[in-house]
């Protein structure tokens, strides 16, 4: 091996070590303490130098071929090593070589590539080397053969012409070089990483321990904290904020001294009713988000996969995607509507749970000094959760979930009772293939395709988003009602908690569907493609029988009004002596008109008696009236019958059965089998009530003026209605009429938005679409919305859309604000946002529009606000303005005790 070594690195003559050639390795079985030992950690140390300068050579080349920078890191890189211990070095040594090797293949792949382009610029056996080198750089054991593969390196750097054409490209391309910034979600998952790695190395002999005093009460932790909240908020964390002091913060939960009492501020509702809500100021704020993220870290992997909401991965639209793919031909589904609010038996169930994991009583005496003071905010229903709401306290979702995590895992127990223990498998041997197949099932992600050659003949199905839970059943009736009540009595007994027993159990089959998360669940038949072909085609025909409809209607009625406009000349004329007609009808009943009657009121009584004789009182409009009673009589009779004949005829076809219109297509019954789909049904109604509601339409559905963001800026108005679009493409994507939804986007946000300028300014809609057309083009259009959607799965989007990362921001309700005063010199205010010290030059007052009841229809709008907080004033700089109306930040970022 030492003689190929020596004899390979001879076959190098342009690589130079500055320390002379590198003798061969000791043997690796030498004693540690003599002096191979130490003479192999000496060589070790320079055998990594030189391959880190042969690794650096190899980047500058490929680095080079694409035309961008090649900086030396050589220096840095044997700086790094040579403080490093000799275990440590030998690691990286070992793993610096299969990383390079795999680099060594793609480099390669990318001559090769290039060799097909630019056959002329480099010569064929460029690629060759390099793939020598590759090889060469593989054999780990003998380090001398790096020598061989610098030199191969080197012979294909210098045949490639095409680097030295661009190497004066050098400077123009590094900017290349500079790093993507990162997002604000991306920022946070980092700081998060920071206490994940402190909360880890608290993990002893099974248990996590002292983390109130080892990680939360730790000043870095509140500060990582802290920046988390100020993320949230959608503030540059760059710019430092020397106004909480996190030692003092740090010192007092250390001793155990910290008063939540103290840090807590309450709001009342003034009425009869009095309610009360009580807030955590920042301080208090920064421990729960602390304490948060540590739970978060201890728990996230024991969460079930029926769970959704707040977790990564795992939100509104993947729990309404799992129903809809997932669950396959359910007979039965129902719903479980919890209403608790945390009581000290609940709590004490909980902290019972979390102490299977964490021994930390300092912690649960935390806990319970929030839960003494109000301030938990863990309500059991009530109101939709992951809204951004004021009253869903920060550690909210995560105790929801632990606390809810001992139903999922009774709900597996349930459905390995029902589908593989079943009473109804009478041999042994038929039972163990059941379990069998129900483990697989399991293990493979509850996929539908993998529960093996065994068929079960009851099946079960959960989906928990939050305090949401939804439940489907294929089997008999009598195994979903058991199934049910087995599920009752475990949350009201086992979990205390309070649940409508009134809840019905719904057959799949029916029309009307299942309420859940805000939207419809309903099964629905999905045409063949024969079937769609031939109602595209009665949509088809019944739209041309309409058109030549209007057409008829426009026409008659044109020919009315001149049949009016002749009747009125005639009357002028019998008023004119020389003009009138002593033979005519208006001449004999003449005598009948009254002394002084004008003529057009003339002319109107005589309409009025006309329309008596041929009662025409029925009809439904003026239109109609001289389209039936008018133009069509003159008509003649041919055309009149040619042309109900026609509307009768469209009007049988469009009316007729698919099944008797099918053979009119070719090969029809190859392809008319229809399948049974779940829709998931977005509540447009509801839409079109909230947008009443918000004044932005009118009782008929017609856009019109919203007179509450009349006296804001163009462009606060513009991002208002801009909010409402982007957020109801968030939350409809996976409804299956996500096209209506996109119609009343594009038929009445964009026209409301247009008629409150035009009632700013009081001029033309017209006027307004030219002046502000920049300005309006930031409201998408139904175009922009479908390419915004491809774009979310990318990667950049991942992260900002990230359920764990984003809880109750994406999915916040839009609220409603109106300009309260301004700012005066004399009692000037910051920015109510957490972490904002910008000034507010404006002071909106909150509009509590409407109190929903629990579960409710999810809108777009902020409909379950605490009324609290109705016409409560906040003070919002411009750019935290913007974030509220597009989504960017919730009400949970705003601090409502500033002003009390």
């Amino acid at each position: 091996m030492r003689q190929s070594s020596a004899s390979s690195t001879k076959m190098a003559p342009e690589y130079h070590h500055p320390s002379g050639p590198a003798p061969p390795l000791p043997p690796y079985d030498a004693h540690p303490n003599g002096f191979a030992a130490k003479r192999m950690r000496k060589l070790t140390q320079r055998r990594a130098v030189d391959y880190t300068s042969t690794v650096v050579r190899y980047m500058q080349g490929l680095i080079k071929l694409k035309g961008g920078p090649a900086p030396s890191l050589a220096i840095v890189a044997a700086a790094t090593f040579s403080s490093m211990s000799y275990e440590k070095r030998l690691t990286v040594a070992r793993k610096a070589t299969s990383l390079t090797a795999h680099l060594c293949d793609k480099v390669q792949k990318v001559l090769v590539q290039s060799d097909t382009h630019s056959n002329s610029e480099k010569s064929p056996g460029a690629a060759a080397d390099y793939g020598r080198a590759s090889e060469r750089i593989e054999e780990f054991a003998d380090h001398s053969t790096l020598a061989t593969a610098d030199g191969d390196i080197n012979r294909g750097i210098h045949e490639m012409k095409l680097a030295e054409n661009l190497a004066n490209l050098v400077k123009e391309s590094s900017h290349m070089d500079e790093r993507r910034p990162k997002s604000r979600m991306e920022l946070k998952r980092s700081l998060e990483l920071r206490i994940k790695k402190r909360v880890k190395e608290q993990y002893i002999n099974g248990k996590f321990r002292n983390l109130m005093a080892k990680v939360i009460s730790n000043p870095e932790t509140l500060r990582d904290a802290y920046d988390c909240i100020r993320l949230n908020s959608n503030i540059n964390t760059a710019f430092n904020d020397d106004n909480t002091s996190f030692d003092s913060i740090a010192k007092e939960l250390g001793c155990g001294s910290f008063d939540v009492n103290a840090n807590t501020f309450s709001i009342s509702k003034k009425g009869a009713r009095e309610e009360v809500l009580v807030l955590p100021n920042i301080n208090l704020r920064v421990i729960q988000e602390a304490i948060r993220i540590v739970l978060e870290v201890v728990y996230k992997p024991d969460f079930s996969k029926i769970s959704h909401g707040y977790r990564s991965g795992r939100g509104h639209s993947t729990a309404l995607k799992y129903i809809s793919k997932e669950i396959s031909n359910p007979d039965w589904w129902f719903t479980l509507l919890i209403n608790k609010k945390l009581d000290a038996c609940i709590l004490g169930k909980l902290i019972t749970v979390m102490e299977d994991k964490v021994e930390d009583p300092s912690l649960y005496a935390m806990i319970q000094s929030m839960f003494n003071a109000n301030v938990l905010n863990l309500e059991f229903g009530g109101f939709p959760k992951g809204h951004g709401l004021p009253q869903e306290g920060v550690l909210s979702s995560i105790l929801m979930n632990i606390y809810l995590n001992q139903f999922d895992y009774e709900f597996y127990r349930l459905s390995m009772k029902y589908e593989a223990l079943s009473p109804s498998l009478h041999s042994d041997q038929k039972s163990q293939s059941k379990l069998r197949s129900w483990f697989r099932r399991r293990l493979k992600g509850n996929d539908l395709g993998c529960a093996g050659e065994e068929s079960f003949s009851i099946r079960v199905h959960s989906c928990r988003f939050m305090d949401e839970i939804f439940f489907s059943v294929a089997g008999s009736k009598d195994a979903a009602l058991d199934f049910k009540s087995e599920v009752l009595n475990y949350l009201q007994k086992s979990l205390h908690l309070d649940v409508d027993d009134q809840a019905e159990l719904l057959s799949c089959q029916m029309l009307h569907g299942i309420r859940f998360l805000g939207t419809l669940v309903r099964r629905n038949v999905r045409e063949s493609p024969a079937t769609r072909a031939v109602h595209k085609l009665k949509e088809k025909v019944a739209l041309f029988g309409l058109q030549k409809e209007e057409a008829w209607n426009a026409g008659t009625v044109s020919i009315g009004k001149k049949w009016l406009g002749h009747g009125l000349k005639k009357v002028k004329e019998s008023e004119i002596k020389h003009l009138a007609d002593c033979r005519s009808v208006l001449s004999k009943i003449s005598h009948f008109r009254k002394s002084g009657m004008e003529t057009d009121h003339w002319y109107k009584h005589l309409l009025k008696i006309w329309m008596e004789d041929v009662n025409a009182k029925a009809a439904e409009s003026e239109d109609a009236i001289l389209s039936k009673y008018v133009a069509e009589p003159a008509l003649p009779q041919e055309l009149r019958n040619s042309f109900y004949e026609f509307q009768r005829q469209v009007k049988t076809y469009v009316s007729s059965e698919t099944t008797s219109t099918l053979s009119l297509l070719p090969s029809a019954a190859s392809s008319t089998e229809s399948v049974i789909i779940t829709e998931i049904i977005a509540p447009v109604n509801a839409i079109k009530k909230r947008l009443l509601r918000y004044g932005l339409t009118t009782s008929d559905g017609y856009p019109r003026t919203s007179s509450l963001l009349i006296l804001q800026d163009n462009d606060q108005i513009i991002d208002w209605f801009s909010g409402i679009v982007r957020r109801w493409l968030r939350w409809y994507a996976e409804c299956d009429n996500f096209n209506e939804v996109k119609l009343l986007i594009s038929n009445i946000v964009r026209k409301s938005c247009i008629r409150t300028l035009a009632a700013k300014y009081r001029v033309h809609e017209t006027e307004i679409e030219k002046r502000f057309d920049t300005e309006l083009s930031r409201i998408p259009s139904t175009q922009e919305i479908e390419q915004e959607m491809v774009n979310e799965t990318s990667d950049a989007q991942s992260y900002d859309n990230d359920e764990a990362l984003t809880y109750g921001i994406s999915y916040s309700g839009l609220c409603l604000l109106s300009l309260a005063r301004m700012v005066s010199e004399s009692r000037p205010c910051n920015c109510f946002v957490n972490g904002c010290m910008a000034p507010a030059p404006s002071v909106y007052t909150l509009h509590v529009m409407e109190r929903q009841k629990f579960p409710g229809w999810n809108t777009g709008f902020s409909s379950c606000i605490h009324p609290s907080l109705n016409r409560r004033r906040l003070g919002l700089c411009k750019q935290h303005l913007k974030d509220l109306y597009l989504g960017h930040i919730s009400l949970q970022s705003i601090n409502f005790g500033v002003w009390k």
